[in-house]
Parts: C-alpha cells; structure tokens; sequence
C-alpha cells in the first residue's frame, strides 16, 4: 500500500506495511519464553557465523576463513549446540558452493539445536554472495545507488522482490538488507553506492519499497546501518570510525530513512559501530551506547522490534573491547541479538555470567527473547 508520510517536513511517499505493525506478543510467545531454560534464551540472542560452532577453528582475519570454505555441518558444531544452543546463522561467500551443496548446509543447519534462522548479506550489487558467484543463475544488481538513481521506489521493490524470492526459495530467513544510510560524505569507503542516495527524500521509498519487496517474497529484511553510516570516511571493518553530526542534524537527514522504514514496520533495525560524540557526549560505538539505542531509537522514535549489532568481530569493537565486553555490552545498551562474536562459547558464558551476578537480568533477557520469538513467528507465516 503507498500512503504519503511526512518526516522532517518532507512529504514522502512511502511503503507501508499495515499487516504488520509493531505489537504486544500474544500469549503463545508468552508460554513458549516460560518453557525455555536460561541457556534457550541465551543462545536464541547470538547469530553466528557457521566457523564460530566450530571450536577448532582459530582465526584473527576474515582472510583466514575463506580458504576453510566451511560448507558443511561437522559432528564438533553438533556437539557444540548441544550446550550452547544458537538462535540464527550468518554465511557468507566461502559457505557457498552452488545451489545443491546450500540446500544441504541450510538443511543441516536448521536441524541443529536452537533451530537457527537462516541469514545472509544479500544487498544486492557489490555486497551479494549468492548473486556474485558464478555458479548461480541469479539476476545482479549494478548497485542500490543506479535503482536510486532511477527515481522509481517501484523498481526498489522489484530488487528486493527478486533477491527475496531466490532467498527463500534456498531457505533463507532474514536478509541483513536494505542499507537505509544516506550516502552524504563523497569520502566515504565502506557505504558508498550500496546506499540508494544522499538524499534522504530519494532514499526513504526506495528502502521502505525494498522491505516490502523482501517481506512478499517471504523474508525479514533490516534495515541499517543506525544512526546512519553514511555521513563517515573510515571503515568500520577495520577500525574507529566517527559522524560529527548533531541529532538535530540526523534527524533532518538519516533519521528520514529510518524512520520511514519504523514507520513501515520492520522488523530488524543493524546498529553501526559508529561514534557520534554529538549525540552521545562520549567516543563510544553507537552499538555500545544506550543513548543511540535506547533514548534515540526506542525512546524518540518509538522502534519496538529488534535491534542486531553489526558484527561485533569488526575492527570497531575488537580494538577496544575484549568479546565479553562487546557481548554484554552491546546487551546492556539495548541490542537484542548479538552478530558475529569471535568465539561464540566466550561471548556466550561472558552473558551467563553477567546475569548470574546481576549485571544483567533475567527480565532484560526476557524483553529480547520475546521480540526474537515474535520475529520467529512471523517469518514461519511468510
């Protein structure tokens, strides 16, 4: 449905998702957090990537785990979700093969304990690891920025639309996609053209279109990367990055995007590792800042749905947090899921312990838990 929405005195129009508001979970959700142990609802918070089940597996660089091509479940990743049950998988380009070799990982993986979702970063353009290997028959996107270009949110959704059939048709469930930063800084590396614009009036329908376009197809997208990534020139991958703008600032710019997509209903919100000193008053990454998370897009902006960390193994975190502090810290600031940790089980047990000596609370646990097993219920209705 297309309905006109006003942001920051731009009239936009934009998608809407009105069968899928942000609600209250329903008592089945309810029954289901009461019969899961804490170690359930621990593991159901960590997505990761299909190395870290395995603990023999050792590495410093992405480099390094790209010649392991891990691209089936072993007996060690088994045993492992045994005792740490895991919520969701991410793979990426050196899981996959071609498509009969996927269909079996996804297969294998969806049968290990805690019944992971499938993700997958699927943008389309230079960011799609099933479009850009060889052995797929898939269409490729030139890149977000040439859809935006275009001017038409319609063939925004028409990419989303596509990318999510093939998605789903391999078994995935969340695709950490649309990039809904607005592209502002012609310094920046690591956005660039995945964004559809760097106007936020351009950008807010392509992305909303984009989301519609997944959720028919049968898949969640995210939106992210908040509070914008696209007014920065350093990459976060590998180290400290920063926006000096003011929220002020950010809501006449990025917050346009976000806000549409909020308004939209989506269902998972990527935060960035991004420091925003303006907002926050302090160098830490927005992923760690309870400020960004829980003043700024719950309070102000009302998002009720999940919030996914970027993966906390980038370069942003890990030179200046120790895994246990990015898990739970990345928690206390108000994410639900945490992406990516470099050794799961550390990640993992770090939680435990934090509510075991009241750092955390069983309660805090429970507020995720039940956001994660709604997003769980309606992907299985997509």
């Amino acid at each position: 449905m297309k309905a006109a929405i006003l942001f920051c005195g731009l009239t936009l129009v934009a998608c809407t998702n009105d069968d899928n508001p942000a609600v209250q979970p329903g008592d089945d959700v309810e029954e289901q957090l009461a019969k899961m142990t804490l170690r359930e609802k621990v593991g159901q918070m960590f997505y990761v990537r299909s190395e870290a089940l395995d603990t023999t597996i050792h590495w410093t660089s992405h480099t390094e785990l790209m010649p392991l091509e891990l691209q089936e479940v072993n007996d060690r990743m088994k045993t492992l979700c045994e005792d740490y049950p895991v919520g969701g998988v991410i793979l990426y380009a050196w899981n996959i093969k071609d498509e009969t070799q996927l269909a079996s990982f996804i297969t294998q993986i969806k049968a290990l304990n805690g019944s992971p979702l499938l993700c997958i970063d699927e943008e389309g353009g230079r960011v799609a690891r099933i479009a850009n290997n060889p052995n797929f028959d898939v269409k490729k996107y030139e890149s977000m920025e040439a859809i935006g270009n275009t001017g038409d949110p319609t063939n925004a959704y028409e990419c989303g639309n596509t990318i999510g059939t093939y998605l789903s048709n391999y078994g995935f469930d969340i695709d950490f996609a649309p990039v809904a930063d607005v592209n502002t800084n012609p310094d920046n590396i690591v956005i660039g053209p995945r964004a559809f614009s760097g106007d936020p009036a351009v950008a807010a329908p392509m992305v909303t279109n984009y989301l519609q376009g997944l959720k028919d197809a049968g898949i969640a997208g995210c939106i992210k990367h908040f509070p914008g990534h696209g007014d920065t020139s350093a990459d976060t991958h590998y180290g400290y990055a920063q926006t000096m703008k003011t929220w002020a600032e950010m809501l006449q710019c990025e917050m346009v995007t976000f806000r549409a997509g909020i308004e939209w209903g989506c269902q998972l919100i990527m935060t960035a590792h991004i420091a925003a000193p303006n907002v926050t008053g302090a160098d830490v990454p927005s992923t760690m800042s309870p400020v960004i998370l829980q003043d700024k897009l719950r309070g102000e902006l009302g998002y009720q749905n999940i919030i996914v960390t970027d993966a906390i193994s980038m370069g942003a975190i890990t030179n200046q947090y120790s895994t246990a502090e990015a898990a739970v810290g990345s928690i206390l600031a108000g994410a639900d899921i945490v992406l990516d940790p470099s050794n799961y089980v550390v990640a993992f047990e770090a939680v435990m312990s934090a509510i075991a000596n009241g750092t955390i609370t069983e309660e805090r646990i429970n507020q995720s838990v039940r956001r994660i097993l709604k997003l769980r219920k309606t992907v299985s209705t997509y």
